[in-house]
């Protein structure tokens, strides 16, 4: 399995967050703007908690089988990679999402001075905010479940 890269994330961020913005000044131009959900930014910081849970249950069972404690339980290795493979799919959608919203938000920074407008555009900042708690709690659980390097796979094969 390949480790997420920042680059790529933060690539995704930008792409959707152009687009988003463009898209955001053609769709008010034509019609009203749909508005920022306030869910938004409660579901990103949800799957932020579950990731960060995850990945402290994980360290902790972890650390207890590398102590050898009597009472350890040991993580299961399928269990271990599913939650690797949420942790990157959950990054990879909060990088679009919190683009997404970001560029809605960029948007709807030059409209302040109208009540709901500057509402939507704090739910787009707290969106993007937990967008970035949930590519940090990837981030993080990916780096817990990493393996280590297998010294065996860097040596030149002897012929």
């Amino acid at each position: 399995m390949k480790q997420l890269r920042l680059g790529v994330l933060a690539g995704l961020f930008v792409v959707a967050g152009v687009l988003s913005w463009a898209a955001a000044r053609l769709w008010d131009s034509v019609s009203t703007l749909p508005s920022v959900p306030i869910a938004a930014p409660i579901v990103l910081g949800v799957i932020a908690v579950i990731l960060l849970a995850t990945a402290l249950s994980i360290r902790s069972r972890l650390r207890a089988q590398r102590e050898r404690r009597p009472e350890a339980k040991g993580v299961e290795p399928l269990m271990a990679a599913r939650a690797v493979v949420f942790g990157q799919a959950s990054a990879l959608v909060a990088a679009l999402v919190c683009g997404m919203y970001g560029g809605t938000g960029v948007y709807l920074l030059s409209y302040l001075d109208v009540p709901a407008r500057r509402d939507q555009a704090i739910y787009a900042g707290f969106s993007v905010l937990a967008g970035i708690g949930v590519v940090a709690a990837a981030l993080f659980l990916e780096r817990i479940c990493k393996l280590p390097e297998d010294e065996d796979d860097n040596k030149a094969p002897v012929t």
